[in-house]
C-alpha cells in the first residue's frame, strides 16, 4: 500500500509583503478618489448657490429702488411744484348775465318762467329777454312792461303754443316792474275750470354805468 504524503508550500515572506503592500495602495487611491469626486462635486453646488443668492439681491434692489425714488420735479405731486398748480380754475361767473359795473348791476340778462319775484338790475343801455314756457292749454299771456324806462326790442318769433317771448332796452334810471300770467289749470272740453290764474312777475332796476 503506498503511503500518499501531502506538502503544503508556506507563502514567501516577500510575496506576503509586496500583497500586503498592494493592496494598501488600492485602499488610499480608492480614498482619494472618493476625495476627488467629493471637492469636484462641493466645487460647482457652492458656485451655484453664490450665483443664485446675488441673483436674488440684485433682483430684490431693482425691484425696491423705484419705490423709493423720489418725484420728478415741477410735477403736480412732486415737492417742487408751486402750491395748487394742479388745481388752478376759472372763477364761475353769473349764468344768463353780463356784468358792467362794480356794482353788480349787468348789460344783458335772460329770464325764465323759473325767475318770478327776482329783482335784477341793469345798466343803461342794457337789455332783459325773457321766455316763458307754456302750454296749450296752459297759455302765457304777452310780458308787459311798466314803469315807462324799459323799450320794447325784438325778441324773434315764438315757435311753440303757448310760450311768452319779449325783450327790452333800459332807457333811463329807474324801476321797472315785468308781468305775466297764466291759467293755473288747464281747461277741457266740456269741462269747468278751476278759474285760477298764475302770476308772473320781475322787479328791474336801472342805474347809470
Amino acid at each position: 500500500m503506498r503511503r500518499t504524503t501531502l506538502t503544503t508550500r508556506t507563502p514567501h515572506r516577500g510575496t506576503l509583503a509586496a500583497t500586503t503592500a498592494a493592496a494598501a495602495a488600492a485602499a488610499l487611491l480608492l480614498a482619494g478618489c472618493g476625495t476627488q469626486d467629493d471637492d469636484g462635486k462641493g466645487g460647482p453646488t457652492g458656485a451655484g448657490s453664490g450665483g443664485a443668492t446675488a441673483s436674488a439681491s440684485a433682483s430684490a434692489s431693482a425691484s425696491a429702488s423705484p419705490s423709493g425714488s423720489a418725484p420728478a420735479p415741477g410735477s403736480p405731486s412732486g415737492p417742487g411744484s408751486p402750491p395748487g398748480a394742479g388745481s388752478a380754475s376759472a372763477p364761475p361767473s353769473a349764468t344768463g348775465s353780463v356784468p358792467a359795473s362794480p356794482s353788480g348791476c349787468v348789460r344783458h340778462v335772460e329770464l325764465t318762467a323759473a325767475d318770478t319775484g327776482r329783482t335784477v338790475c341793469l345798466t343803461v343801455g342794457g337789455s332783459v329777454r325773457m321766455n316763458l314756457d307754456g302750454t296749450k292749454e296752459r297759455p302765457w299771456s304777452p310780458v308787459k312792461a311798466e314803469g315807462g324806462i324799459l323799450k320794447g326790442a325784438n325778441a324773434g318769433i315764438v315757435i311753440l303754443p303757448g310760450d311768452a317771448l319779449a325783450a327790452f332796452t333800459a332807457s333811463a334810471p329807474g324801476t321797472a316792474r315785468l308781468s305775466a300770467s297764466r291759467p293755473l289749470c288747464a281747461t277741457g272740453p266740456g269741462k269747468i275750470s278751476c278759474l285760477g290764474i298764475q302770476e308772473w312777475t320781475v322787479t328791474v332796476k336801472v342805474t347809470r354805468p
